[in-house]
């Protein structure tokens, strides 16, 4: 397989990667944009803009981009998340011409008609509604405001609903022209795709776009931490905690992966063989590292009844302390056997591999090698995951969220000297 890049004079960047015995193609655009560009007063529009990209151009009404699309048994879709917004389909290699020519065509002659405005108002309060009804979606979006308040990160993507409810067709407008040009966009394609053909086709419809300057994120993130808790009638406590972790450029990143896998990333982890197994304390627990541009975190979540969630929390905490000590080899070369094995799995379909050039390309203006992932991850050492764990006991950053009957659940500040003692 091999990945070619192409970038037309405008700025607008080309990535694809042939994968040989496909007959589908994954193909999309990446927008450098997302809930932290928005400001406090734009909260929610990027993912609003998302919505109504597919509400009808000046060429295909709604009906007529999902049919364009589904007529050849393919699937469109979109999504948005805080640094990036995405437009994606997938469909058979001899169609990949098509689904770029209906992805291009919702991005650059988007009607934003008033009454589709109104209706698709509608549907993203209620999307906002269903996530405020789903504790253990709504508990994250609580995590992140405590680890990065009044700041642009820490907003939630979707908006509150009074901001989504006065948003106009000239908000939509203005947030497409400040953050949709040229330099911001990504096409990525893997599969069954010929570069040559992407190449000429985005220079056809892309190539006239005038290059506008993109102003880097001001200012930088700030975790800052904090504790949220609310109390509501629910059968669990929900438990979310995040600690400062590093950005997606710092190479310490594998290893913040990499503790948490061990700590909570699969049935052999300490918190489910501990928490779970052992005490049956819950259902569902586990740990993650996700990364920012300029930040990150490694976020623990679990769910337990009112009477188990001083147990969990406490005994979460001593797992925490105790990987600073005697973190095994064992252990570590099996969280890098499972982040291998994901990651080398999911590049096996084209969306994961159109998805990876695409965020590769933004994060470093190259797309490496995937064997240069993988050295990575096997670099990383027993006593640098212990060190890594040993900071994250220090306490230096940390949030808490909690929702259910969490009256007497433990406070942050007890977490936090318990990790420390």
């Amino acid at each position: 397989m091999s990945v070619q890049l192409h970038t037309l004079s405008n700025g607008f960047r080309i990535a694809t990667e042939r994968m040989p015995g496909l007959q589908s193609a994954s193909i999309g655009i990446w927008v450098l944009a997302g809930g932290r560009h928005e400001t406090a007063d734009q909260n929610g529009i990027a993912h609003f803009l998302e919505h109504m990209a597919f509400k009808g151009t000046k060429t295909r009404s709604a009906l007529a981009i999902a049919e364009a699309i589904e007529d050849v048994g393919g699937y469109i879709n979109a999504y948005t998340s805080r640094e990036m917004t995405a437009y994606y389909a997938r469909v058979l290699g001899q169609d990949v011409g098509l689904a770029l020519d209906v992805i291009s065509d919702i991005l650059l002659n988007p009607v934003f008609s008033e009454e589709e405005i109104e209706v698709e108002r509608g549907v993203i309060l209620q999307e906002i509604g269903q996530a405020l009804d789903t504790p253990d979606d709504i508990i994250f979006d609580w995590l992140q405001e405590e680890a990065y308040p009044d700041q642009p990160l820490g907003r939630t993507i979707l908006g509150p609903a009074e901001r989504v409810a006065q948003f106009s067709r000239a908000d939509l407008q203005d947030f497409t022209r400040s953050h949709y040009g040229p330099g911001q966009l990504i096409l990525s394609a893997a599969g069954d795709v010929d570069h040559d053909e992407i190449v000429r086709a985005a220079e056809r419809l892309f190539g006239g776009l005038a290059p506008r300057v993109t102003a880097p994120i001001q200012p930088p993130a700030r975790f800052m931490g904090g504790e949220r808790r609310v109390i509501k009638p629910l059968e669990q406590v929900h438990f979310a905690m995040a600690l400062e972790g590093p950005h997606y450029r710092d190479p310490a990143i594998y290893t913040a992966q990499i503790y948490a896998t061990a700590l909570g990333g699969g049935m052999s982890s300490r918190l489910f063989q501990k928490i779970r197994e052992d005490r049956g304390l819950c259902y569902t627990i586990f740990a993650q590292a996700g990364a920012y541009e300029d930040t990150g975190m490694t976020t623990i979540y679990a769910g337990t009844s009112a009477e188990e969630i001083g147990d969990l929390a406490r005994i979460t905490m001593d797992e925490m302390k105790r990987a600073a000590g005697d973190m095994s080899e064992a252990e570590v070369a099996r969280a890098r056997a499972q982040m291998k094995a994901g990651m080398l799995m999911g590049l096996e379909s084209p969306s994961n591999r159109a998805e990876r050039l695409a965020r590769m390309l933004a994060i470093w203006g190259r797309v490496p090698a995937v064997e240069e992932a993988v050295e990575k991850i096997d670099a990383v050492t027993v006593e640098a995951v212990r060190e890594f764990a040993a900071h994250a006991a220090g306490g230096a950053g940390s949030a808490l969220a909690l929702y259910g009957p969490a009256e007497t659940a433990p406070r942050l500040e007890e977490l936090k000297e318990r990790l420390a003692a």
